[in-house]
């Protein structure tokens, strides 16, 4: 069984959800109320006894790894100041609005989140221009320059921000709202903060640190009908008209969804073509039946609208 007491990949997602409860309590309430909604953890097997133990039994384990931290932390010697001041600065507390509160740390200890060094940043901006220009890279998305690339379906889009190696996600600030995006290192220039091209599901929306030089943002689109040219207003467009999304996904949907996709796809190709959408061609086919029923009139000047 994978050890998951030191598992950080979804730290993110409870970074979000610690934020949005504002406090632990109300923290470990979303926790138990997921589990005794969704789960039969307290009805199953002992029933709400072996429920306690078993929290009791989990929180003890953590207890203990936390002790055994702080013994391999505690140095032979007397720490200095300058150690003493290091070490703090890695904690990070949260307040009771659920903000992760930094003004605790020593200011001395300022530098705790990494920044990006001369000889890291001209990697990080060959991959964020690494894919072509000219047309949108895999994934129906596209590049901000010196910022993050992106790649979207029909129902989410999936923002990709590189960092320095060694980033965490509490060295991150990262406020999502349904209309607006923050994104950046702490004590450090934003590197996103600007208005969403489109709302978002702001409780289906969640972000993650990936491989420790990467955060990855997931955005739940509220309609879920449509494509976007951007993430956020007043950067780069792409032509949605170039999308095509592949076979695979399409057959996935169900009957109606499908049929709108397909729907959707066909007009945006008989657009790029300069040819009538399905709805302009029903017009035209309605008034083509029209002429045949009534000969003696003359649609030679008509318009259609």
């Amino acid at each position: 069984m994978p050890d998951f007491t030191t598992d950080e990949r979804f730290d993110g997602l409870y970074l979000n959800v610690a934020q949005t409860a504002q406090g632990i309590e109300p923290l470990l309430d979303t926790v138990f109320s997921f589990l005794r909604r969704k789960t039969d953890f307290f009805s199953g097997g002992g029933g709400p006894d072996a429920a306690t133990t078993k929290v009791t039994e989990v929180l003890q384990k953590h207890v203990d790894i936390y002790n055994k931290e702080q013994l391999q932390k505690k140095p032979k010697t007397v720490k200095t100041t300058e150690s003493k001041k290091k070490e703090e600065a890695e904690v990070v507390e949260i307040g009771k609005d659920g903000v992760f509160d930094v003004s605790k740390a020593p200011e001395a200890s300022s530098a705790a989140a990494p920044s990006v060094s001369s000889a890291e940043a001209p990697k990080i901006a060959e991959e964020l221009t690494s894919s072509s220009d000219d047309a949108p890279p895999l994934g129906n998305g596209g590049t901000v320059p010196g910022k993050y690339t992106w790649t979207q379906t029909l129902a989410e889009v999936q923002i990709t921000v590189p960092l320095p190696t060694g980033t965490r996600g509490r060295d991150m600030n990262v406020v999502m709202g349904k209309r607006h995006l923050k994104v950046g290192l702490l004590r450090q220039s934003l590197i996103i903060d600007a208005p969403l091209h489109k709302s978002i599901i702001l409780d289906d929306s969640f972000w993650t640190i990936e491989d420790n030089n990467r955060l990855v943002l997931n955005l739940q689109k509220s309609n879920q009908m449509e494509w976007w040219d951007c993430v956020c207003q007043g950067d780069p467009t792409i032509d949605v008209t170039k999308i095509r999304p592949e076979n695979s996904s399409v057959s996935d949907l169900d009957g109606e969804t499908r049929k709108t996709v397909e729907k959707m796809m066909y007009d945006q190709r008989q657009r790029a073509q300069g040819l009538p959408t399905s709805e302009e061609e029903e017009k035209l086919n309605m008034l083509k039946k029209f002429q045949e029923q009534h000969p003696e009139l003359d649609f030679s000047n008509a318009k259609i609208n």
